[in-house]
């Protein structure tokens, strides 16, 4: 793994709340020329560092929509159950993220819908495709008060330790 830096790790920073900043306002803001910092965020890029850049959509916006969780077992816990549970997960694009986890469970997953009807048939639809769920708990989002849109670089990793 590339040796990162603490002028890297203060792009890094930046670029996750200041995504559309220019070249000139991203070296201004951590302390650099503009070719240098074109360089680094280049390096950051090829390194895989910076994995994409994208909008956020307030969805509230657009309309009304549903925000579900759900905690998915499965009835094995071969490879080959994850990898066919996923592959049909990954149809569909109600599926916006799905965590591998420890416990009492095998996947969390958070879904985006209409309403309930629409949740409820993406969940039938992965029931009935016969991949593996022997089990669903569903909890459905009242409000989400924290969302963060970066990580706290800062916090997690030592920049002189990396």
């Amino acid at each position: 793994m590339e040796k990162l830096d603490r002028i890297d790790f203060k792009i890094l920073s930046y670029l996750q709340d200041h995504g559309r900043v220019t070249n000139v306002g991203l070296a201004e803001a951590v302390g650099l020329s503009t070719s240098p910092c074109l360089s680094r965020v280049k390096r950051l890029e090829g390194a895989g560092y910076i994995e994409s850049y994208g909008a956020r959509v307030a969805l509230g916006k657009l309309g009304e929509y549903l925000t579900v969780f759900s905690e998915i077992t499965l009835s094995g816990h071969r490879t080959t159950n994850f990898e066919t549970f996923l592959n049909a997960a990954r149809r569909y694009k109600e599926i916006v993220e799905c965590h591998h986890v420890t416990g009492g469970y095998d996947y969390l997953i958070k879904f985006v819908a209409k309403n309930v009807g629409h949740y409820h048939r993406v969940m039938e639809a992965l029931l009935e495709a016969d991949v593996g769920i022997v089990k669903y708990s569903s909890y459905i989002v009242l409000a989400s008060p924290i969302v963060r849109n970066g990580y706290p670089l800062d916090e997690l990793f030592d920049p002189d330790g990396f």
